[in-house]
């Protein structure tokens, strides 16, 4: 009878174990930097990555996720507020030098507002005038989807890297920099915890020059668009190489979640940025541009899965919230394809570039599951951008050298000439998409259905790309000055403690503290208000708020 009993509570408390873990899962992010499906599992062998191998091996497969933009800022800026960057602002790569560093607080800072008129007299838009630094104002509606997360009880952590053309605001994370980790949570609370591993980032093809190389670069495979040279090999051998180091960092992650029995029943995602590194790719609007790895782990998978389905990356944040039993906000471009709040499979993918450091441009794509659509508003201007932060890249100046040289195929050549009006490829057949498709009247019914849907979902009324990012800033910044955040104000009735802030889109944050002390809280971590606070005699809370884009309000301490 006792051995009855104790398997029935045995099964029980596996039962409701089960269900705790449906109800909240626990959720990581492994992101890398910079890399297209290069991937084994997509088929690429050229790197060695047994950590990667072995996870994929547990997950689903997604063959066609696309970014938004070939880079980093704007697209990061997509993932975390789920919505395309020409809808909020955010398309300009990069709003300013050190948005990271915007997210420092001190009471000095506070006192002045955090004030700043930087100026980078180098960048101009597309009118020719001066593009001042600046911190994107996203519309008061759209807030970083860890918000959602952490007013449902989970322990939100960012290790490290944010970069979304604003400051991360407070309520965004519990922790927020290099030591942020799960093993940091409250205990009993389920996290979501993301880990950036940028070993693979574009600058990484330079910076380790001098590590040696793990892939032979006599045995990596060219696409048509990159001469044969030897640094063109060394360089391509080198990214390889880098993705070799990026998947021992996954490893050890991995390796902690098993270590902590957490890996069978977290759901891991693993996925990059945006497309690869090298010239040609990054910052482009082309499939190997946009196209990323994406691979999740369910609780308890012992099997791998392939989904040929649309992934846009707005659709992450949504896609964690419906996982985690949270239904995602009606108003985003985000739309989750996994979990409770599933929505139906997307027929088309958007992709987006305005500018890019010292170049402004506007080009949109249409991506289906077999064509990519690409609208070139400025066909005058050229594909290639003479960026001078890639010129680091010793295969990119070899390019440059031969184009000189009158020693490009057409092929390669291709990349140097003007664009033409519109674009449409057989990414399918033609995966390097080299023959235009858009004046060939076998392709007009497609052409059209695509034209429709880029003209539906960038017209000049909804992208803000159509207008100057002169003109977009001066919106944004009223007389060239950043908004400032109200104040927060509170009443305290019965011992609770109700807080409130005018600014519309507003978020506020709030720590207690035994005692009195200015410098309390300033680089700790900070609660999510989300209902009233009770506060016993004697305590103090100390109150920020924060609308993104905006500068912080000052900080406001109650006490009873």
């Amino acid at each position: 009878m006792m051995k009855t009993k104790l398997t029935i509570y045995l099964f029980l408390f596996g039962v409701l174990l089960q269900a705790q873990t449906s109800k909240q899962p626990n959720i990581l992010w492994i992101v890398c930097e910079d890399i297209s499906p290069t991937l084994s599992m997509y088929g690429d062998t050229t790197a060695k990555t047994p950590n990667l191998d072995k996870l994929a091996q547990q997950s689903i497969i997604y063959t066609n996720a696309f970014a938004t933009t070939g880079v980093c800022a704007p697209s990061r800026s997509a993932i975390i507020t789920g919505m395309l960057p020409t809808a909020i602002g955010t398309m300009h790569m990069r709003t300013a030098k050190d948005i990271k560093s915007w997210g420092n607080r001190t009471y000095k800072e506070v006192a002045t507002r955090e004030g700043g008129d930087g100026q980078d007299e180098a960048v101009l838009d597309l009118k020719g005038n001066k593009i001042r630094e600046y911190s994107a104002v996203i519309p008061e509606n759209v807030k970083c989807f860890t918000e959602y997360l952490r007013a449902n009880g989970y322990y939100c952590t960012n290790n490290q890297k944010t970069d979304y053309q604003f400051a991360a605001p407070l309520s965004a994370w519990d922790e927020n920099d290099g030591k942020a980790h799960w093993r940091n949570r409250p205990k009993g609370k389920p996290f979501f915890s993301v880990f950036n591993i940028e070993d693979t980032h574009e600058s990484r093809i330079w910076l380790n020059k001098d590590l040696p190389l793990t892939v032979d670069p006599k045995k990596v495979i060219l696409p048509p668009y990159f001469p044969d040279t030897d640094e063109v090999r060394k360089d391509v051998a080198r990214h390889y190489s880098n993705i070799e180091i990026m998947d021992q960092k996954a490893g050890e992650i991995i390796n902690q979640l098993k270590k902590d029995g957490l890996y069978d029943n977290t759901i891991i995602f693993f996925y990059s940025d945006h497309g690869g590194p090298l010239p040609h790719q990054k910052r482009e609007i082309y499939e190997y541009g946009l196209k990323a790895p994406l691979f999740i782990k369910m609780p308890n998978s012992q099997t791998s899965s392939q989904s040929e389905q649309l992934i846009s990356f707005v659709d992450l944040g949504s896609t964690v919230l419906s996982l985690a039993n949270i239904k995602p906000p009606k108003d985003i471009e985000g739309k989750a394809f996994l979990g409770k709040f599933k929505s139906q499979a997307r027929a088309y993918v958007f992709g987006t570039s305005d500018r890019f450091d010292e170049f402004s441009d506007r080009i949109r794509s249409v991506c289906t599951a077999k064509y990519l659509y690409i609208k070139n508003y400025y066909p005058q201007l050229p594909k290639y951008k003479d960026v001078g932060y890639r010129k680091s890249m010793p295969m990119m100046l070899n390019m440059l050298a031969l184009k000189e040289a009158n020693l490009l195929n057409d092929i390669q050549m291709a990349w140097f000439k003007t664009k033409e009006n519109e674009e449409l490829y057989d990414i399918i057949n033609d995966p390097f998409s080299l023959n235009n498709l858009a004046n060939n009247p076998k392709y007009a019914k497609v052409l059209k259905v695509l034209q429709d849907q880029e003209q539906k979902k960038f017209n000049s009324k909804i992208d803000l790309g159509a207008i100057p990012e002169s003109e977009m800033i001066a919106k944004m910044w009223p007389n060239n000055k950043q908004p400032q955040t109200d104040d927060p104000t509170y009443k305290i009735k019965n011992g609770d403690l109700n807080i409130v802030c005018a600014t519309k889109g507003a978020s506020i944050s709030y720590k207690i503290s035994k005692s009195k002390d200015e410098n309390f809280g300033l680089n700790s971590k900070w609660n999510l208000y989300t209902k009233p606070i009770s506060i016993q005699k004697g305590e103090y809370v100390y109150i920020i708020a924060n609308r993104i884009g905006f500068k912080d309000s000052a900080i406001v301490i109650a006490t009873r």
